[in-house]
């Protein structure tokens, strides 16, 4: 074990802030360094999270997206794709589904979708909270300050806005149209509405370094984040990046420890993308800091369609 791992290590276990340098040098664990990383964001994980494994049940609303994320298969000039868009009644029935499961939070998610307007999302989330009595958690990308506020009052509780990479350029590259500013804007916004929010990263993006994978926990950090969700990048052939090299499960475990070592008190979900890459993805990402599955409640007539990767 290199000597400086062993101190930066070491430094994690008397929980002292570790800086960008010290999160690269875990990200750089070797091999053989790499069993005690895991190893302390378990305990980490145990002593702020506990044992429990969170479950937050996800409906998948629409596929359709006004963006054209060169990494997503979601994206509007994907003509591949079958489109849907569930109605209400149907989004009210998977929400009664995930809590006769005993789902205590839902989140509600779908593509850059103007079809659902503030007014006709704040109803589907009003009948939620009164019904099943969950909290509800958004993920629509970005909208208007005044949509959130709306949404806010109706009762939503969280909001997933996801920010890829803390690098702008990359950011610009990934995603044409759009700024990691105009992200952190938003998610701003969200903090001072009154929502708990959650960001996440993807691991392996072409042109991404280590320095990079460090500022996204750093950023993460900054931002004081309920939740972030890790996972890696997987090509999707119906997009520009489909021919990209693809993450691989080593790095995003560990990302998703070290993310666990600088966020003791964030949750971090076991993905469906870790999982989408290897069997086993889920059950090594819960060995390595995360404490919470997503499972989906999305009707199954639909669920192959919300393709933002293959093998999702």
């Amino acid at each position: 074990m290199k000597l400086e791992f062993s101190r930066v290590l070491e430094r994690a276990r008397r929980f002292e802030k570790l800086s960008a340098e010290d999160l690269i040098v875990l990200l750089d664990a070797g091999e053989d360094e790499s069993a005690a990383l895991f190893k302390l964001a378990d305990q980490i994980r145990f002593k702020y999270m506990g044992s429990a494994v969170n479950f937050r049940g996800i409906i998948e609303f629409s596929n359709y997206c006004l963006r054209n994320c060169h990494y997503c298969g979601l994206r509007k000039d994907n003509m591949e794709l079958a489109r849907y868009r569930m109605k209400a009644e149907e989004i009210i029935d998977g929400a009664r589904e995930a809590a006769r499961l005993g789902c205590k939070t839902l989140v509600l998610q779908s593509g850059e979708d103007v079809f659902y307007t503030a007014d006709i999302l704040a109803e589907i989330v009003l009948k939620i909270k009164k019904e099943f009595k969950m909290a509800v958690t958004l993920s629509l990308g970005d909208r208007s300050r005044e949509d959130y506020a709306l949404l806010k009052e109706a009762g939503a509780d969280r909001y997933l806005l996801k920010h890829e990479t803390c690098d702008a350029k990359l950011f610009f590259d990934l995603r044409p149209g759009t700024s990691l500013e105009g992200r952190i804007k938003r998610l701003k916004w969200l903090r001072e509405l009154g929502y708990q929010i959650g960001m996440g990263n993807m691991v392996g993006l072409p042109g991404q370094t280590l320095e990079i994978l460090a500022g996204d926990i750093v950023l993460m950090r900054d931002q004081d984040v309920e939740m972030a969700g890790i996972g890696p990048f997987i090509p999707n052939k119906q997009t520009p990046l489909g021919s990209a090299p693809g993450g691989t499960l080593e790095m995003t475990l560990k990302t998703l420890a070290t993310a666990r070592i600088a966020l003791p008190r964030t949750h971090l979900p076991a993905t469906t993308s870790a999982a989408s890459i290897h069997p086993h993805g889920r059950v090594k990402a819960l060995g390595c800091g995360a404490n919470v599955i997503m499972p989906n409640m999305t009707p199954r007539k639909y669920r192959g369609s919300y393709s933002i990767y293959p093998g999702k």
